[in-house]
């Protein structure tokens, strides 16, 4: 399955937030109480992750258009073990629509397709279950586009070429493992290029540490490393500051939550990679909508990326860092 499961950044750094509900919190916005507003249900992976908070915020923006009413309610763990029950209520309660990012292939087809059978509109946001017939649309982030565009982002730290590296968290992912085959093959189609391959951190910083330091030992000319997750980016920093190579190999991380934007900021990462969450959330709401007024919908979209540097992080690329409250 492509998008099989969330950046691990989502998975992690949305465990160590608050369990709470998303800052901007889960009351029905926008829709001016009108009894025929449609009322839809946005189910995050895990709540207090910026990622999802953007996009609860792309929802609202764009269901008060319509005059539609937005509820918001996540679990506190991306675990489909607390995203169940979250279902389950939420169904029962009978909005219109769900726009929910399952947080399981296989644990969330069941309770997902429940939804659909009560006919309810559920559109997949983000990530998506085995068989995804039954959503009337599935929206998610170009992973293959947002590796290429890493590759492209060392290319301009880069231009006279050399070797670069990926670190990722584990094989099997879906999300990670698109990111690193999109910049494998642009790797490979720039003959300035040489790539040495993904090596795997476990999601541990201390492990993507020893793997750059290695790798540096081994190849001491690299030019650039894309770290698939903020741990990642983390530990490869780390790693290049006990190679006593700081300002010499350009590091690529992915998303731009706080603690991504703190990592450029310090020179941590030289870019990053920024998804688009809110185009996720607007995107799933036009879809629902579309599917409740009976008109035809896509049954699969994927949106863009946007690279920040430290040069465009306060100007153009400002707009695309992830939002802590809408």
């Amino acid at each position: 399955m492509k998008h099989m499961s969330r950046s691990l950044t989502a998975v992690a750094v949305g465990v160590l937030a608050t369990a709470t509900l998303a800052a901007c919190g889960s009351d029905d916005s926008g829709g001016g109480g009108s009894p025929d507003a449609k009322k839809i249900a946005f189910i995050q992976g895990v709540a207090g992750d910026e990622f999802y908070i953007t996009m609860q915020c792309g929802i609202e923006a764009e269901a008060k258009k319509s005059g539609a009413k937005v509820t918001t309610q996540g679990p506190a763990k991306f675990d489909p073990t607390q995203q169940k029950p979250i279902v389950d209520s939420v169904v029962s309660s009978k909005p219109d629509a769900i726009l929910v990012a399952p947080t399981e292939v296989s644990a969330m087809q069941a309770p997902l397709q429940a939804a659909s059978d009560a006919g309810i509109k559920v559109v997949l946001v983000d990530t998506t279950v085995k068989d995804p017939s039954f959503a009337v649309s599935q929206i998610s982030s170009d992973n293959e586009g947002g590796g290429t565009s890493a590759f492209k982002a060392i290319e301009g730290l880069a231009p006279d070429g050399g070797k670069v590296l990926v670190v990722s968290t584990d094989p099997g992912v879906s999300t990670v493992d698109a990111r690193a085959k999109g910049f494998e093959d642009a790797a490979k189609a720039n003959s300035k290029f040489e790539f040495l391959g993904v090596q795997y951190s476990h999601n541990e910083p201390a492990q993507a540490a020893k793997i750059v330091t290695a790798a540096l030992q081994k190849d001491p000319d690299i030019v650039g490393i894309f770290a698939t997750n903020v741990f990642s980016a983390e530990g490869s920093a780390t790693g290049i500051r006990q190679a006593g190579k700081q300002g010499k190999v350009n590091v690529v991380g992915f998303d731009a939550g706080p603690a991504q934007v703190k990592q450029l900021r310090e020179g941590t990462v030289q870019a990053l990679i920024a998804q688009q969450p809110d185009d996720i959330g607007a995107q799933g709401v036009q879809q629902a909508l579309a599917a409740l007024g009976d008109k035809s919908t896509k049954k699969t979209i994927q949106t863009g990326s946007t690279i920040i540097t430290k040069d465009n992080v306060d100007g153009d690329g400002k707009a695309a860092l992830y939002k802590s409250s809408c």
